[in-house]
């Protein structure tokens, strides 16, 4: 009995067991649904290349690289356009560029001047308060000031959590920001400190690679999917729903009903790479208390609506996107400029946007038909950014259970887990509702919990 069930095929599963069975170990892939990816998924139609969840990642990760390479993907990874590299926000009515520079942000006018001054005196904050889990909030307002806060760090948040930047905590969310304090005290001091570090650190005239680019691969983040697929073949299965767990002998006896059929898996190991909210389910006849403690993370609810216009009928948007902080009190969190970032993702001249909706700031609008989220979107697309074409080709994807949110208490959440899991031994915890919400951190976690299971 030396096989290693991982249940959940999302990028933490199917990491795992890739990097298991890479390490010479028997590791068997159980997903539930009918595909493999999770909540990644490209799809091409009528000209264009959507993402049903993630867009992107930041080619910085080693893990990542290595994981492309182990399956033949490399090669295929593309960095994001030029043209794409200014930032927006709409604040005060208008969208206005995101500052480059430290010089650039105080010619800017992203925050009124005052506002700016505050920022700079961030360089005279004083030390953190000891033992306390912060708030990002909390945070900002003692280094950047409160307009910065509600404006830059509400915003910066919103595009990777769409969380609620009072409930957040920014231990969790944002760790560099909490390692440059405890480090340097002051963020700017800090910030300036470690480019000089990293460019000390960078070989002259050596690999671009690895330097946080914006990244996908040529046909999408299904690539990278369909690679992991090719590499686990019949190791992976779906339709294979786990519905119970029980330990004994030294080992795990897992019940699965698969493609309509009951059978039982006697493993080693138990790895639950599920959201939380699944993996709370099943680990609940084994031990409540560890349960409720997963159970008791959050989701915020995320709809993406993808607008795509005929050549010529809308200009192609400059940059990246834009985000909207909440004082805006907008009904779109932001939207990527999906054509302009990566122009493969569009046929000949096509432009496609890709709007965001719900989140913590307004989870009730994610229940909205499919119509009305598609009027939303154009609605607001046209009062932020003059976007007055009708689209030729329109999406909607729902994820009710979107985002994990790293509230406040969540490190301690964490911590509590892992206490709880030393009750059940051989039965292990990874996937984005604890230690990181992107790619890049499911791939580092699933590479070390791999590891680790293969010593």
């Amino acid at each position: 009995m030396t096989v290693i069930a991982v249940i959940g095929g999302g990028i933490s599963g199917l990491t795992l067991a890739h990097r298991l069975r890479s390490r010479g170990k028997d590791a068997v892939l159980l997903e539930a649904g009918p595909r493999l990816g999770g909540n990644i998924e490209s799809r091409r139609r009528d000209g264009f290349l959507t993402e049903r969840g993630p867009n992107s990642f930041l080619d910085r990760e080693p893990t990542t690289r290595e994981l492309a390479a182990s399956v033949g993907v490399e090669d295929r990874i593309r960095t994001a356009d030029p043209a794409a590299k200014a930032r927006y926000l709409y604040t005060r009515g208008r969208l206005r560029a995101i500052p480059s520079s430290p010089p650039a942000f105080l010619k800017s006018d992203i925050l009124p001047l005052g506002a700016r001054l505050r920022v700079v005196a961030e360089l005279f904050t004083g030390r953190p308060p000891e033992g306390v889990d912060e708030s990002l909030a909390a945070f900002g307002r003692r280094h950047l000031g409160a307009a910065a806060t509600a404006v830059l760090l509400d915003a910066v948040q919103t595009g990777i959590y769409a969380g609620n930047v009072e409930a957040l905590s920014v231990g969790a969310t944002f760790p560099q920001l909490t390692k440059l304090e405890r480090e340097h005290r002051s963020l700017i001091l800090g910030a300036i400190r470690s480019q000089k570090a990293q460019r000390k650190a960078l070989p002259a005239g050596g690999s671009e690679k690895l330097r946080g680019a914006l990244s996908t691969f040529d046909g999408g983040l299904q690539t990278l999917v369909d690679g992991l697929t090719r590499a686990l073949g019949t190791a992976a299965h779906t339709d294979a729903k786990v519905e119970g767990l029980q330990p004994g002998q030294g080992g795990w006896r897992v019940s699965v009903r698969e493609n309509g059929r009951q059978a039982e898996l006697m493993a080693s190991q138990v790895v639950l790479a599920t959201p939380a909210y699944v993996t709370a389910g099943l680990v609940r006849p084994l031990d409540e208390p560890l349960s409720a403690l997963v159970e008791g993370i959050a989701y915020a609810p995320i709809a993406v609506v993808n607008l795509g216009f005929a050549p010529g009928s809308t200009p192609a948007p400059d940059g990246f996107g834009f985000l909207v902080p909440g004082l805006e009190k907008r009904r779109l969190l932001g939207a990527i400029h999906a054509s302009t970032v990566f122009p493969f993702r569009a046929e000949g001249g096509r432009v496609l946007y890709t709007c965001m909706v719900g989140g913590a700031r307004r989870p009730e609008l994610v229940g909205l038909d499919e119509e009305a989220l598609v009027a939303l979107a154009r609605e607001e697309l046209k009062e932020l950014a003059g976007v007055t074409a009708s689209p030729s080709f329109t999406e909607v994807i729902r994820w009710t259970r979107g985002i994990p949110q790293y509230n406040v208490g969540h490190l301690e959440r964490v911590a509590a887990i892992d206490g709880a899991l030393k009750r059940l031994p051989g039965l292990h915890l990874t996937g984005n509702s604890y230690k990181g919400v992107g790619i890049n951190d499911c791939i580092r976690n699933a590479f070390a919990l791999g590891d680790a299971l293969a010593a």
